[in-house]
C-alpha cells in the first residue's frame, strides 16, 4: 500500500471511531428522517465554511413530513434537505432513486466540446493509453486530456507519453469535464512534475460531533517518480472548467503550486472532502463530506481553485460549435513562442 492510500485508510478508520455513537432509531417515516439528520450532523465537515444553519434545516423540512407520508415522499423531502449542503459528494441511494446536488456544475458555463476538441484540434487522430488521449499539436506543442482519474494511470504509459511528446515547447494538460476519481492517480502524476518531495495539501477529520471538532492538519506528501523514469520540467498549462470535481479540484490545487504551472480557464467544482458513507433504518445509503482537504497554503477547497491570475477564459457553446475552444487557444498561445528543449529551433 502506499503512503496517500495508507493516510486515506488510517483517516477512514478515525471518521468511523472518533464520532459519538448514534442513537437507536424507529426504522419508522420519522426515525429515518431523524437518524439522517443526525448522522449529517455529527460528521459532515463543512457547515462553517458554507454558513449552514443544520438545525434550522432540519426544523423546517421535518415539517413537511406527516404520518401519511409515504417512502417515496419521505425520499425526496430528505434529498431536498441534503441539498442544502451544496455538495456534489452528497448522495441518498433508495432501491428507486440516488439523489444528487447538481446545482455546483449545472448553473455555469460548460466551456468544452468534446466533438470541437477531436474534430478541430485533434483532428481526429491522436494516441491514448491509460485513458489518456495525446498528440503533439502543431508548433511543438503536446497535448495530453485526462477525462476522468478513475483511470488507473500506469508508469509505463506514462513513460511513453512523456517520451512521446518530449521534444515540445510546453505540455498542455487538458483535464476539463473530469469529475474526480481516485487520489492516488494524483500522485501517479504529479511525480512526474516535481524533482523533490513537496506538501501538496492537508487534511484533517472529525474529532466528534460538534460542528467545529477537528484533528490537526496532517500533511499529505508527494515525492518524485522513481529515478529512470521519464519527467517533465518545461511549462505546463492546466485546463480547468467547473466540471472538474473532487480529485480533479485536488490535482488542480496541487499543481497550481508548482513554478512551472499555469492553471487556465475557469474555476474548477470544488468537491475538497473526502466521503464517509452510512446507512438508514430503511437501508438507504447516505453519503457526504466528512473529512476536509486543504491546499498547500492550509486553505480549504471545497468551494473550488481559481485559475491562476489573468488566465480566468471562457468559451461560448456558439463559439464551441463553430470549431472555436478559447480556452486551448489561449494555452497554444502562452506556449507557442517558449524555446524547444536543448535550445535548438528545427528548420522551417
Amino acid at each position: 500500500m502506499n503512503k496517500i492510500s495508507a493516510i486515506l485508510s488510517v483517516f477512514a478508520l478515525l471518521v468511523l471511531s472518533s464520532c459519538h455513537d448514534s442513537p437507536e432509531y424507529d426504522n419508522d417515516i420519522y426515525g429515518n428522517f431523524d437518524a439522517l439528520w443526525d448522522i449529517v450532523d455529527s460528521r459532515y465537515c463543512f457547515f462553517g465554511e458554507k454558513d449552514i444553519d443544520w438545525k434550522e434545516i432540519g426544523e423546517r423540512y421535518r415539517s413537511q413530513i406527516t404520518p401519511e407520508t409515504d417512502q417515496i415522499e419521505l425520499f425526496f423531502i430528505c434529498a431536498a434537505m441534503l441539498d442544502e449542503l451544496r455538495d456534489g459528494h452528497v448522495n441518498l441511494t433508495s432501491r428507486f432513486n440516488t439523489s444528487y446536488y447538481r446545482k455546483w456544475w449545472s448553473d455555469y458555463p460548460q466551456d468544452f466540446d468534446e466533438r470541437t476538441l477531436e474534430e478541430y484540434y485533434l483532428k481526429f487522430d491522436w494516441l491514448t493509453t491509460s485513458g489518456i488521449v495525446y498528440k503533439q499539436l502543431p508548433g511543438e506543442i503536446a497535448y495530453m486530456r485526462y477525462p476522468s482519474f478513475s483511470y488507473p494511470v500506469g508508469e509505463t504509459s506514462l513513460d511513453y507519453i512523456l517520451a512521446i511528446l518530449h521534444k515540445s515547447r510546453g505540455l498542455i494538460i487538458d483535464i476539463r469535464d473530469n469529475g474526480g476519481g481516485a487520489l492516488t492517480n494524483i500522485k501517479t502524476l504529479v511525480g512526474r512534475f516535481i524533482d523533490r518531495k513537496i506538501t501538496g495539501g492537508y487534511i484533517k477529520h472529525k474529532t466528534g460531533p460538534g460542528h467545529n471538532e477537528f484533528s490537526d492538519p496532517y500533511p499529505i506528501e508527494y515525492e518524485p517518480a522513481d529515478p529512470g523514469r521519464i519527467k517533465w520540467d518545461g511549462p505546463i498549462v492546466l485546463l480547468t472548467n467547473r466540471s472538474c470535481f473532487s480529485a480533479a479540484n485536488d490535482f488542480t490545487s496541487v499543481m497550481k503550486t508548482l513554478p512551472n504551472v499555469t492553471v487556465v480557464g475557469a474555476k474548477t467544482g470544488g468537491g475538497g472532502g473526502l466521503p464517509f458513507s452510512s446507512e438508514l433504518p430503511i437501508g438507504w445509503g447516505v453519503r457526504f463530506s466528512a473529512c476536509p482537504l486543504l491546499n498547500p497554503a492550509g486553505e480549504c477547497t471545497e468551494n473550488g481553485v481559481d485559475p491562476s491570475p489573468g488566465c480566468e477564459v471562457h468559451c461560448t457553446p456558439e463559439e464551441l460549435a463553430a470549431g472555436t475552444d478559447k480556452i486551448l487557444d489561449f494555452a497554444i498561445g502562452m506556449l507557442k513562442d517558449k524555446p524547444l528543449p536543448g535550445g535548438e529551433e528545427e528548420e522551417k
